[in-house]
């Protein structure tokens, strides 16, 4: 299986790389290169509002942030096609903080923890090998929890998240992982589970947040029983959120 490649291309999209591949072998995200995250997040919504200002409907030609496009080739677009109906801006500032899960993640502690650094476990960007791997597929695996959270996801886009997936790159194995997680039933003891660390903890809770609408009473709801079963406390769930908003 090769969740960790799929994280990689997923997190490097999120910080406005143009080639995906770039972070194959690299284990850091763009997120955390040239001007930080916040710069990126900054661009993201730059483009969309510069896009929103020409109007929404010129088509592909007409500017702006095509989230499809961004969140790997079309798959992931797909996956949270129900929340683009949102404030873009405000999905956008969310959806790169992808980009720098770990040390968003790690952040949050800092403010907010009081355990020794050396108990934390390590940030996805360190991580290689088989534990990476790990990570990874915790990591993809609250992202598609999070997004079904709302039950939005039919058979015909449960069939085209496989097939984009697909092109992404991800082998046989991570195309049937896929398949399973979008119709397993949601069970947040389940994927707390899969937290090896209590950074592994934050960084699932973090992803959730990014593709959590918190105005919809379902998702605000799954990600309220998620941050329980993980174990966060409510001040450090809020302070993730806080870090995922950008604030």
């Amino acid at each position: 299986m090769n969740a960790s490649y799929i994280m990689k291309q997923l997190m490097n999209q999120m910080g406005g790389s143009q080639n995906p591949q770039q972070g194959n072998g690299s284990g850091q995200s763009q997120g955390q290169q040239g001007g930080g995250l916040a710069d990126m997040v900054g661009g993201l919504v730059s483009q969309f509002t510069s896009g929103q200002s020409q109007g929404q409907n010129q088509g592909k030609s007409g500017g702006g942030l095509d989230v499809g496009s961004l969140l790997g080739g079309g798959a992931l677009g797909l996956l949270l096609g129900s929340k683009r109906g949102r404030s873009m801006g405000g999905s956008a500032l969310k959806y790169g903080a992808i980009a720098g899960i770990g040390m968003l993640a790690y952040k949050a502690w800092q403010n907010r923890g009081d355990g020794q650094p050396e108990q934390q476990g390590q940030t996805m960007e360190q991580l290689q090998g088989q534990p990476q791997e790990q990570r990874s597929l915790a990591l993809l695996q609250a992202l598609i929890m999070a997004a079904r959270a709302d039950g939005h996801i039919d058979e015909q886009e449960r069939s085209l998240i496989t097939e984009q997936i697909g092109q992404l790159g991800a082998d046989d194995e991570m195309n049937h992982w896929v398949q399973h997680q979008l119709q397993a039933p949601l069970d947040a003891q389940a994927l707390a589970a899969q937290a090896d660390s209590p950074q592994a903890a934050r960084e699932m809770y973090l992803i959730s947040v990014a593709v959590i609408d918190d105005q919809n009473a379902m998702e605000r709801a799954w990600l309220d029983q998620l941050g329980g079963a993980l174990g966060l406390g409510t001040e450090l769930q809020a302070e993730l959120e806080r870090q995922v908003a950008g604030q």
